[in-house]
């Protein structure tokens, strides 16, 4: 501590982040730090220099993404050894955003909108894979996708999803998307029909629904909810008109973290074979086993499933899981193939060698812990308040106290450098919305940083405004 501090203070101009990077740069260079030590906690270091804590953040940052530094969920930061120049080390923690204030005090926000990706070292096998497969690839790469040369990705689509709950699953039901929004866009391609359709989706729901059906030409109408999610005697009532399909997060309900027990899922069911429904089911956010059986298993003639890796292993690939009900592969497909062929071909080889590749599983077990991590931050910090929550979950659902709507929340809790998402996002445009918000774990940020952030969330909630804007 005392090397930094002499070094920083040397530091004749310039934004305080930089000098302090500049000092640590100058630490390791001369040896002062060696490969291996442990740097001051972010809160510490700042104290020690008079400096924000996100003043201090952004040093380590810019320094992780130099490979100077290393992180190490709840360890800390360390300095990179010699094997950081031969890329045998996992990439460190990235944040790319801008901290949460300069040197100048500016308030810069903290996204936990979206859940950043812990990198457990999954990068680092993407990249050993990456390089293999552009060696040599298996599909080659002066052709068109073929079905048969997607086949082993197929293949090992179905050895991923091995233990989920789908019933009986043949890899020809299985197509390739890119990500898990591009997946659900597919299903609704195969299954509408008619010059207005009707799509129902949980009264809050993912508005990746809303926007794929909305982009078909859709009508979107809302199913009341309940504490195990869809209601069965309000989908009985908007199932009887002209419904073709019903999308639903059963395992675990995006945004409030609702689980849909094996009872009410066979209730649905029923009700949608009495109105021919089809139902999409959006399991991309499960990162533990499944509770229940999946629609695809419960009504193998009208379950759809989507999945993807975006949560799991990596969102930058935007490799997602489309599957049809049995049998019905052809209609999705024919959609596929319509509309984009299908996956580039080197992709679909790097698909199945990752799948494939035992230490795949070790990191998507390694990113649900890091996930779970930020998640014990949330619950020391919020757990006094109304929050909803579950381990292997990327986020959190938190019913704002008396004194609070949402609105004036977010915007509060911008100023303070904090963005979360609203409740409004999840419902659609006439609904009456929760004063909620979801707080997504963002395991992409330091985690002192993302502790300071949870910390200010607090801060707000114990504090509403005296009047109420109306």
């Amino acid at each position: 501590m005392d090397t930094i501090k002499d070094l920083y203070v040397a530091q004749s101009s310039g934004p305080k982040y930089r000098a302090l990077a500049g000092a640590i740069r100058e630490a390791v260079g001369s040896g002062a730090l060696s490969p291996g030590d442990k740097l001051p906690p972010v809160r510490d270091l700042a104290w020690s220099l008079g400096i924000t804590p996100g003043t201090a953040a952004r040093a380590y940052t810019i320094l992780t993404d130099e490979r100077l530094l290393k992180a190490e969920v709840g360890r800390g930061t360390f300095v990179a050894g010699e094997e950081r120049e031969t890329g045998l080390l996992p990439d460190p923690f990235v944040n790319r955003d801008p901290a949460p204030h300069d040197s100048g005090g500016q308030v810069y926000p903290v996204s936990l909108m979206s859940p950043g990706m812990p990198n457990a070292g999954q990068s680092f096998l993407v990249k050993e894979l990456l390089a293999k497969v552009a060696a040599d690839p298996p599909s080659g790469i002066m052709h068109y996708p073929t079905r048969e040369s997607f086949r082993p990705a197929r293949e090992a689509v179905k050895h991923w999803l091995r233990d989920t709950h789908l019933g009986v699953l043949d890899e020809s039901d299985i197509v390739l998307s890119h990500g898990g929004q591009n997946a659900i866009l597919l299903i609704l391609q195969a299954i509408l029909v008619g010059r207005r359709p009707v799509v129902l989706v949980e009264e809050l729901a993912y508005p990746g629904f809303r926007r794929a059906a909305e982009l078909l030409r859709a009508e979107v109408v809302p199913v009341a909810m309940d504490e195990h999610g869809i209601r069965p005697e309000a989908l009985d009532v908007v199932a009887g008109g002209d419904a073709q399909v019903l999308c639903t997060t059963p395992e675990v309900h995006n945004p409030t973290c609702v689980h849909t027990p094996e009872s009410r899922r066979r209730d649905i069911v029923e009700i949608a074979r009495r109105h021919n429904l089809q139902i999409l089911e959006d399991d991309c956010y499960r990162l533990e086993d499944a509770q229940a059986p999946s629609y695809r298993q419960l009504a193998p003639e009208r379950g759809w499933y989507v999945s993807s890796i975006s949560k799991s292993l990596t969102p930058a690939l935007r490799v997602g899981f489309a599957i049809a009900p049995e049998g019905q592969g052809t209609m999705l497909r024919r959609a596929a193939e319509h509309g984009f062929f299908g996956l580039a071909t080197p992709l679909a080889d790097l698909t199945a060698a990752l799948l494939t590749d035992p230490r795949a599983e070790q990191f998507a077990e390694a990113v649900a812990n890091g996930f779970d991590a930020r998640l014990r931050i949330a619950m020391n910090h919020l757990g006094g308040f109304d929050l909803k929550w579950r381990s292997g979950v990327p986020f959190v659902w938190l019913s704002l106290p008396e004194g609070w709507r949402t609105a004036a929340f977010c915007r509060a809790a911008e100023g303070e450098g904090v963005r979360v998402r609203s409740a409004e996002d999840f419902a659609l445009r006439e609904a009456r919305v929760p004063h909620a918000v979801r707080i997504s774990l963002n395991a992409a940020v330091p985690e002192e940083m993302f502790d300071e952030a949870i910390r200010k969330l607090a801060a707000l909630l114990h504090a509403p405004p005296e009047s109420v804007e109306v």
